[in-house]
């Protein structure tokens, strides 16, 4: 019978620590730091140059599509004109779809002079800045286009400058 409790009191001693040996992570209810939250006013950033960007080739592809129809009508009226068959009237509507037409490039190219200055001044667009460099000076060539009644070229050059927009909003998606 002493074998036997000196059997189970041996068999405890070398079983009771190595049981306690196998627990190596504390369990106490340690407050666990809190997250990082710098990605998330980064993400949100980003998120809203992009989002920026999208409005951006929106707006442009919608008057690029309308002004292929525009370009139609003031080059009609211009032949029209040109064979004296354009009545006052219809010469004066050519002449304000015309200006209406460089006012609305004017535009672009000033909302695209912000955007870039803003992607520029802010330190979470920066890195997105230099694809979207340019677009600006796109619009100003088409601009230039208009100025010079080539309404055709300018719609070709914004088709450019979209695709400059769409570029950075791939990148911004990485």
């Amino acid at each position: 019978m002493f074998k036997r409790i000196t059997t189970a009191s041996l068999a405890a001693i070398l079983i009771v620590p190595s049981a306690t040996m196998g627990q190596t992570r504390s369990r106490s209810s340690r407050p666990r730091p809190a997250p990082k939250t710098t990605s998330q006013p980064v993400s949100s950033v980003r998120t809203a140059g992009a989002t920026r960007v999208a409005d951006q080739i929106k707006a442009m592809s919608l008057y690029v599509y309308l002004l292929g129809g525009v370009n139609s009508g003031i080059a009609a009226l211009d032949d029209a004109a040109r064979r004296n068959e354009a009545s006052p009237q219809l010469i004066q509507k050519n002449q304000e779809s015309k200006v209406a037409v460089k006012n609305s490039i004017q535009n672009f190219r000033e909302q695209l002079d912000k955007l870039e200055t803003d992607f520029r001044a802010t330190p979470e667009l920066q890195p997105y800045y230099i694809k979207l460099a340019g677009s600006a000076a796109g619009a100003a060539t088409a601009e230039e286009q208009a100025a010079a009644n080539n309404f055709n070229g300018a719609g070709r050059t914004l088709v450019s400058v979209i695709n400059r927009l769409t570029d950075v909003l791939l990148i911004m998606r990485q």
